[in-house]
């Protein structure tokens, strides 16, 4: 069984996730920056054909789904802050168990301890066959 988190480990993990989230809100900033440049309107009136069109609604689509990837790190990285302040940090929320300090490591922002993550992706995966 682990031990709970020492406030030593505790800061390191608050630093660990502040640097990131820092990280994140520049690079969102960035890409936001990048899409004001070049909005889909002026990369459609470039195009000259259907295929042309398809390919300037892929590259528009690609950006928003970094920025949304982005912003959902940014939403997991907050709850992780809340829950060190609120002394829930590095608790399983499943089993309540602790989460093993190698696991938050690799995962800052790990709500389950590795036993109850493997749970709830069999428990809650969408269908693994894919489908057209």
């Amino acid at each position: 069984m682990n031990q709970p988190l020492s406030s030593k480990q505790l800061n390191s993990f608050r630093d660990q996730l502040n640097a990131r989230l820092q990280e994140l809100l520049d690079e969102i900033r960035q890409e936001l920056h990048n899409t004001d440049e070049q909005q889909f309107s002026e990369l459609a009136g470039r195009v000259h054909d259907l295929e042309e069109e398809s390919v300037a609604d892929l590259l528009v689509d690609l950006n928003l789904t970094n920025i949304d990837r982005h912003v959902q790190e940014v939403r997991d990285i907050e709850s992780a802050l809340i829950r060190i302040d609120t002394g829930e940090y590095g608790v399983c929320i499943d089993c309540a168990a602790p989460i093993n300090p190698e696991r938050l490591e690799a995962y800052p922002t790990a709500r389950r301890c590795i036993i109850c993550q493997q749970r709830y992706e069999q428990t809650h995966a969408g269908n693994s066959n894919p489908r057209l």
